[in-house]
């Protein structure tokens, strides 16, 4: 047999065309691979989603790992300053400029062995945005203002840090938390103000370290969210890195100003306590602040700081010996409280996005930021994205 002759007898032979009822039998054979085909299709697109809710919350809590990792570094920030600066034998001045100076020759050093590269563009304006909010700003401003306030006292710029990271991290990064999260973030923020204020005696009307602590508060919510945005392009370690570097010629002309004035010295205590705020605050504390920021949402991560005020306290009892009474210990529960229904909030959000995701063949959910967008597998760009 020649031509097409070969083809047509094989396929009566194999499909029984031919046969009475044959065509009828293929049919149904036919139906039922086409249903089979596409049931495993449906499966593979429930399993692809169930996958990608698992990752999306799996990385909404490694954010809040690192958030809170950043955040227990932190924590010492406060009581050490005050530990560096409360006998007057190191000058604000120096305390917070030369500590800066330390951590950005950390900095450099790790940025030339691995060999990162520099930011390019508009991104060093970005960098520069960073170091002046959290290298200079809330450093210096600290500084000075803990020479007249306790460090209970200066705990209320932690409580209030959170807020302000929240909104400049909604204004920056275009997030919009529900209204829940809001309300819980407010409340969670008052009940760390009142604590932290009860503790330390009160604000009892606008005073000069107020005044600062206030500024710092800015200083550090802008240089926070910014540097989280950063981060997702440069990396968690890198831009804090490239923020020290950045700023050091003008934190090596503060520090040398202050020595010349007053000359640091200081107990071995004094020096441990600049020691790690110059190693830890000012660098390895911001590899994991930043990279939980990275991970995000920014939003629900800047929450996580709502403990930190209770763990300055505690930490500010055990090194500097201020009384622990009821109403911190009973305030400090009431502002974990508050943080962890906020980040459940976010999260909570978070699943019920994943879990009502409309499942149909030919389409695929990408995960982009904190919101899932979805589009045809097959089909052309949308008149937004040629526009």
């Amino acid at each position: 047999m020649t031509g097409l002759a070969p083809c047509c007898a094989t396929r009566e032979r194999v499909d029984g065309s031919r046969a009475p009822g044959g065509a009828a039998a293929t049919h149904r054979r036919n139906s039922a691979a086409i249903l089979a085909a596409l049931l495993s299709s449906y499966m593979k697109t429930d399993s692809s989603a169930i996958q990608l809710e698992g990752s999306a919350l799996s990385s909404s809590q490694a954010g809040l790992r690192w958030g809170l990792l950043g955040v227990a570094a932190f924590s010492f920030t406060v009581p050490f300053t005050r530990v560096a600066v409360e006998s007057g034998t190191m000058s604000p001045l120096f305390i917070g400029s030369a500590r800066a100076v330390v951590a950005a020759l950390l900095a450099a050093a790790a940025l030339a062995i691995t060999r990162q590269r520099p930011p390019r563009g508009v991104q060093w304006v970005r960098t520069a945005i960073v170091a002046a909010g959290v290298v200079v700003g809330f450093p210096v401003l600290t500084s000075f203002a803990l020479t007249g306030a306790p460090a209970s006292h200066g705990a209320v710029v932690i409580a209030l840090l959170p807020a302000a990271t929240a909104v400049t991290a909604v204004l920056r990064g275009r997030e919009r938390p529900p209204v829940a999260f809001w309300i819980t973030a407010a409340v969670g923020a008052a009940a760390a103000v009142v604590f932290a204020a009860l503790q330390g005696g009160g604000f009892g009307g606008p005073r000069w370290s107020d005044l600062l602590l206030f500024g710092a508060v800015a200083a550090a919510a802008i240089g926070y969210a910014e540097g989280g945005l950063l981060a997702r392009e440069l990396g968690a370690w890198q831009t804090v890195s490239w923020a020290l570097v950045l700023s050091a010629p003008l934190m090596i002309v503060l520090a040398g100003v202050s020595v010349v004035r007053q000359p640091p010295s200081g107990t071995p205590v004094e020096w441990a306590a600049f020691a790690y705020l110059a190693v830890v605050s000012m660098f390895l504390g911001f590899f994991a602040w930043y990279r939980g920021l990275a991970i995000g949402p920014m939003a629900q991560v800047s929450q996580v700081q709502l403990v930190q005020p209770v763990m300055s306290i505690c930490w500010a009892a055990l090194l500097l010996h201020e009384p622990l009474t009821w109403p911190v210990v009973l305030g400090g529960l009431a502002v974990v409280a508050c943080a962890g229904v906020a980040v459940r909030t976010r999260l909570g959000q978070a699943n019920t996005a994943h879990s009502t995701v409309v499942k149909a063949p030919g389409l695929r959910v990408v995960r982009v930021g904190d919101r899932d967008r979805r589009g045809a597998e097959d089909a052309g760009p949308s008149p937004e994205g040629r526009s």
